[in-house]
């Protein structure tokens, strides 16, 4: 039985210094799968061949009547336009937070050739050359040349920073971290599930290390024909198992696109891609005869970064989040420091989400804070298991609100203690996802025994 396509969206990467090197690109670890039911059906070829394009319908390669569907996730190298202006943020928040853990930050960039923009509000009593730090994460993404689209060491440079607004900061400071008020009113979401040893969706986390693999190739010389910008998409087939929930089976279709240089030909950039960055990502039992490729569909990738498009902070919010499988509350993540809860409110919810699940209260979880600005304590707790709650202890679903707001303390200034949330980390998280880490900066993915 044919069922229609489910598209999700993600996309998330970062090229920086020593101070944020990609996560682990490699197949052979980080993603085993729930049980049997979830076992591919058919196998790879030793090559694999870029494949024509076709209607996006599922089916089981050996079983027609089971109900698949597809379901696509997306991500982006650290230097993509939109991924560049994240991790220039959070190199200013970083830079601030070194200095003054205190720092107050709402900083939002926004690139184009030959220029980058930085505006927003800050109140620190750092002193910092704003310009320097651009230019070195613009460095660091690998723009060094006007062929690429930007070139860290001759682009134009504006600084637009003003003190974050009184009325904002009265209604946030406290005598006590504890007692601080959200610095905006907000809605946040955070989700896990059984798919893999992150407890993350497979097609995020596939999608996001060929994206990081991407970057690797270029930084340590595989491909000399790479440039920095690049994007990577991967459809997966899904079954249901017998309690509803989602169990991967087999890859659909992989799409890359890597920016390139003038002499490089199409067959090559094919050939390529498919060895050294498909084949040491995805596992080779999820993919069959009837996985589809499509290296550089475009044909032509020479110009890109922000040459080609316009860059602004916090437009890849999928990405950095769940593939597409969570729902998402709008606000960005980059750029801001923990009082925002944004920020450390989605952090929060990851936390929650992924300690439910890895104690065996649900297969799958989907958890909403909502926050007023001013306001210390949450306005609203949502836990959604999508019917997989087990009872444990005997909690039923509607018992776990309950048991959440008992066993975690969601007053933005205690996630910002118990998460250790002022030390300069941020852009570390700006490229390759905030969720579903295991660098120990990132606290919200230690599971709290509940």
């Amino acid at each position: 039985m044919s069922t229609t396509a489910s598209v999700g969206t993600a996309s998330a990467s970062i090229e920086g210094g020593a101070d944020s090197a990609p996560p682990s690109a490699s197949a052979s670890a980080d993603t085993p799968m729930l049980g049997a039911d979830g076992a591919p059906e058919g196998t790879s070829s030793d090559k694999p061949a870029s494949s024509p394009g076709g209607p996006a319908t599922a089916s089981s390669p050996e079983d027609d009547s089971a109900a698949t569907f597809l379901f696509a996730s997306e991500s982006v190298t650290e230097s993509h336009p939109d991924k560049l202006c994240d991790v220039i943020s959070d190199a200013i928040v970083d830079a601030c937070l070194t200095l003054d853990p205190a720092s107050r930050i709402a900083c939002e960039t926004v690139c184009k050739t030959g220029v980058v923009i930085v505006l927003g509000e800050i109140t620190t009593s750092a002193s910092i050359n704003y310009e320097q730090v651009i230019r070195d994460a613009v460095r660091d993404a690998g723009y060094d040349d006007p062929a690429k689209g930007l070139d860290y060491k001759t682009c134009n440079v504006i600084v637009a920073l003003e003190e974050q607004s009184p009325d904002i900061a009265q209604s946030v400071d406290a005598t006590k971290v504890e007692d601080i008020g959200a610095g905006d009113s907000c809605i946040v979401f955070g989700y896990a599930c059984e798919e893999t040893s992150e407890l993350m969706p497979l097609s995020h986390v596939l999608a996001t290390k060929l994206s990081a693999r991407l970057a690797e190739v270029r930084k340590d010389g595989t491909l000399d024909w790479i440039r920095p910008d690049g994007k990577t998409q991967i459809t997966l087939e899904y079954g249901n198992n017998e309690c509803g929930v989602p169990v991967p089976k087999r890859v659909h279709s992989i799409v890359i696109s890597a920016q390139h240089s003038e002499e490089v030909s199409n067959d090559k950039i094919s050939a390529d891609l498919m060895e050294h960055v498909v084949k040491p990502v995805v596992p080779e039992k999820y993919l069959d005869e009837k996985t589809l490729y499509h290296m550089n569909p475009s044909g032509r990738f020479v110009i890109g970064g922000p040459h080609s498009d316009a860059g602004l902070t916090g437009r890849k919010p999928i990405v950095d989040t769940y593939g597409g499988w969570a729902s998402h509350g709008g606000g960005a993540l980059s750029g801001k420091d923990a009082t925002k809860t944004d920020r450390s409110g989605s952090y929060a919810a990851r936390w929650i989400a992924k300690s439910l699940v890895a104690n065996g209260y649900c297969a799958r979880c989907q958890v909403q804070l909502s926050y007023a600005i001013g306001l210390s304590h949450p306005m609203s707790v949502r836990v959604d298991t999508y019917g997989t709650c087990t009872n444990k202890n005997g909690m039923a679903e509607r018992d776990l609100v309950r048991m959440v707001e008992t066993k975690f303390d969601l007053r933005p200034g205690c996630i910002v203690k118990e998460l250790d949330l002022r030390r300069p980390i941020m852009r570390k998280t700006a490229a390759y996802g905030h969720f579903g880490r295991e660098e120990e900066e990132f606290k919200w993915e230690k599971v709290k025994e509940i």
